[in-house]
């Protein structure tokens, strides 16, 4: 069996960390599987290879750099992890071999700094298994057909290992971070947060879309079309950490319990834009959207009336909105400092009663909620971001969520 092993930047910042990584890598040589091992920069800012440093180190130096040339430079972090790993496993006697993510067959279109992968190629990376080679490959990075270096933008690690389980129809992929798995809550909010055993690929992406940030939303979407399996674990322990895939496979395990709510999870740094017209219906709708999306600018959690608009931006884009509002001379007001918290689970399309549910924590813990949406697993709520904490505490204990076993 194939199984990819994705390592990120906290599992090779350090000698410890890297015998750890060492020691899962034998373990599944130990057991007879083709290994394909998929690497991130080492490190976080401020480590010399860390791809923020790099980018700080251009902003430090000019800070002219043009898209093409900035991926170039980037994807240097990738390789000097993979070669460092591979020198590590040579030495241990495990034969290995270390290639780009353009050796590695992996095809991107030419959107420098956040490029899509196209096809991968697996031809070269099963002719190195095949002679009993482990692979080390550079992740977050890609090759155009013409030769051009790419990166795939935050997360593209975890990206580029679902690629290639996709495309070497690996037995698993493996993503090993500092954490155990997948928990019910960011723990550093809601110190009752408990370990999921299971989670739907669908549940594990709106986790992601919405503020969690354990795996790459995409890199779920990629395992989830391709029906490969995907586990969460800790770099740190032997532990199976956190299954992601289908939701029947979830829901036909033995222990399994029917959940409405999986887990929570939140985003700080919100703005919310209540826009008006004097002029009654109008195309005020058009006119608010498209001068966003034509200035870049992300808009979340959209309410229309006829003649209004409700919607958020971020705290970094708001001034840049309120700015082209005013200019086209609409009634604005303007909320800073929210916090967006998702309830999310598999289980509550259908069910009546979750809202209420909602409701009646946030009230008994006086949190007003601001704004509200929805969708067959999800249910978002805006909150002052002075609430945020409060709120995804008292979610966390209504949904029973902190009863999930250790």
């Amino acid at each position: 069996m194939i199984i990819v092993q994705k390592f990120g930047g906290t599992s090779l910042s350090d000698d410890y960390s890297r015998q750890h990584v060492l020691r899962h890598i034998r373990r599944e040589r130990a057991a007879g599987n083709g290994l394909v091992v998929v690497v991130s920069a080492m490190g976080r800012r401020g480590e010399p290879y860390a791809t923020d440093t790099l980018l700080e180190w251009i902003a430090s130096n000019g800070n002219s750099l043009p898209e093409r040339e900035k991926d170039l430079l980037l994807s240097c972090g990738e390789l000097i992890s993979a070669a460092t790993l591979c020198s590590l496993l040579n030495r241990d006697g495990i034969p290995a071999v270390a290639l780009t993510g353009g050796q590695a067959g992996i095809r991107t279109d030419a959107r420098f700094g956040f490029a899509r992968i196209v096809n991968v190629n697996s031809a070269k990376i099963l002719e190195y298994l095949a002679e009993g080679k482990a692979v080390v490959v550079a992740g977050f990075q890609g090759m155009t057909e013409d030769g051009e270096v790419t990166t795939l933008g935050r997360g593209g690690s975890d990206t580029s290992a679902t690629a290639l389980g996709a495309a070497l129809q690996a037995g698993i992929v493996d993503i090993y971070t500092d954490v155990d798995g997948i928990l019910t809550a960011d723990p550093r909010m809601v110190s009752e947060a408990r370990p999921l055993a299971m989670v739907s690929y669908e549940e594990i992406c709106n986790m992601a879309y919405n503020g969690a940030k354990v795996i790459h939303p995409r890199a779920v979407e990629i395992a989830m079309r391709a029906g490969v399996p995907v586990r969460v674990r800790s770099t740190f322990s032997e532990g199976l950490g956190t299954l992601v895939t289908h939701a029947d496979f979830v829901r036909g395990q033995n222990g399994w319990t029917d959940r409405t709510v999986t887990g929570l999870a939140h985003v700080k740094g919100v703005t919310q834009l209540s826009v008006e017209t004097n002029d009654g219906p109008s195309d005020v709708q058009l006119r608010v959207f498209r001068a966003m999306a034509m200035s870049g600018i992300s808009v979340d959690f959209i309410n229309v009336t006829p003649a209004s608009v409700l919607y958020t931006v971020t705290d970094h884009d708001a001034p840049q909105a309120l700015r082209l509002l005013e200019e086209m001379d609409f009634r604005v007001r303007v909320r800073s400092g929210c916090a967006k918290v998702s309830v999310i689970g598999g289980g509550m399309n259908g069910e009546p009663g979750v809202m209420a549910r909602i409701v009646e924590a946030l009230t008994e813990a006086n949190i007003p909620i601001l704004q509200s949406a929805d969708s067959n697993t999800t249910i978002w709520v805006l909150v002052a971001e002075e609430d945020m904490v409060p709120a995804l505490k008292a979610l966390h204990t209504a949904f029973g969520l902190h009863l999930i076993p250790s």
